[in-house]
């Protein structure tokens, strides 16, 4: 893509994800506007455009693909369809923007990564905390040493079934074959994928993932234990059925001068920092719509800035990969039953 003076959106999907943390922040970025949404829903799709001042509305993607004002895609859409989408917008030469997780096994994202590389556009993933000041403040810290050298990276997440769990019917989230998983790959990816961008490529991943509350399909326990190419080792437990007196979200990594706790979710983002100095408490509030830090750098590079966007397709392959090692045994079991 040629240097431009202004990047064209066209959506595709307009669930949740784009009321706040996305779409707004793709009008709201200098140089940058949304053209079209695409919803299958047409009455859905025009009431979003109406309050989000989108001029244009579609239930039809093909509307967005050959629109040849539009220069990048946002498929918004559940993760069992980010391939056939992504193929296709690359294809009639479009830079695609996908949610996270890429997509729901690593040949999907192979294919995604090669159909962009033969149509030489740009493959964005929203892996956004890659761009978050508060998550940019804490590898700063890392870098600089203060807890010295990383020995190793500990994950606990346990939550209280939500109202949604007890009622899945119109939860694609906890069925594998919409999501590729259950809260473990939409949240857990998160926390895996800036893992990788603090430490780089994990290279030795497994874990046990069970369902044992029966809530529905995917599994809601997971563990796992996992080792970065750089040598620091890590763990995780990941409990979805908690009692409310235990729930907790939490990363703490260790290092040989001291440690850092921080929380992947909600706002603020509290670093908690101990080392032979004493503890400092940092507190960094999110912005209003949190992906919009990414999606700047996105339109950045896009223009031909100094920015390069730092969650693309090659990146976030290796999460897929991570998260679907973790839970092979169980998807396997459960497949064969």
């Amino acid at each position: 893509m040629g240097k431009k003076d202004k990047i064209v959106w066209g959506v595709i999907g307009a669930g949740n994800v784009c009321e706040v943390k996305s779409v707004p922040g793709m009008y709201k970025t200098a140089c940058s506007e949304v053209k079209t949404i695409m919803r299958r829903n047409l009455d859905k799709a025009e009431d979003y455009a109406q309050r989000h001042s989108i001029p244009f509305v579609t239930n039809n993607a093909d509307d967005i693909f050959f629109d040849p004002e539009i220069d990048i895609v946002y498929v918004a859409t559940p993760p069992n369809t980010h391939c056939e989408y992504t193929l296709r917008a690359a294809t009639t030469g479009k830079a695609v923007y996908v949610e996270k997780p890429m997509a729901n096994t690593v040949e999907e994202c192979e294919r995604m990564i090669e159909a962009c590389e033969k149509a030489n556009v740009p493959l964005f993933v929203a892996y956004y905390r890659r761009k978050l000041p508060g998550f940019l403040r804490l590898k700063e810290l890392i870098e600089s040493g203060i807890i010295g050298d990383v020995r190793f990276v500990n994950i606990e997440m346990y939550r209280v079934p939500r109202s949604y769990d007890l009622n899945p019917e119109n939860n694609w989230r906890v069925f594998p074959e919409i999501s590729g998983g259950g809260h473990f790959h939409d949240l857990a990816s998160h926390q895996l994928d800036f893992l990788d961008y603090l430490f780089g490529k994990i290279t030795k991943s497994k874990g046990v993932a069970v369902n044992q509350a029966g809530l529905y399909p995917a599994e809601d326990i997971v563990t796992a234990s996992f080792e970065f190419e750089s040598g620091i080792v890590g763990a995780g437990v990941w409990c979805f059925t908690a009692h409310a007196s235990s729930e907790k979200e939490m990363i703490t990594i260790l290092g040989s001068k001291g440690h850092i706790v921080f929380n992947t979710f909600g706002s603020p983002m509290v670093i908690d920092m101990k080392t032979e100095k004493g503890t400092e408490v940092i507190e960094i509030e999110h912005p209003q719509h949190i992906q919009q830090p990414l999606i700047e750098s996105i339109i950045d590079e896009l223009i031909g800035g100094s920015s390069v966007c730092p969650s693309r397709g090659t990146s976030a392959i290796r999460t897929t990969t991570v998260l679907n090692n973790i839970t092979s045994e169980y998807k396997n079991r459960e497949s064969i039953k």
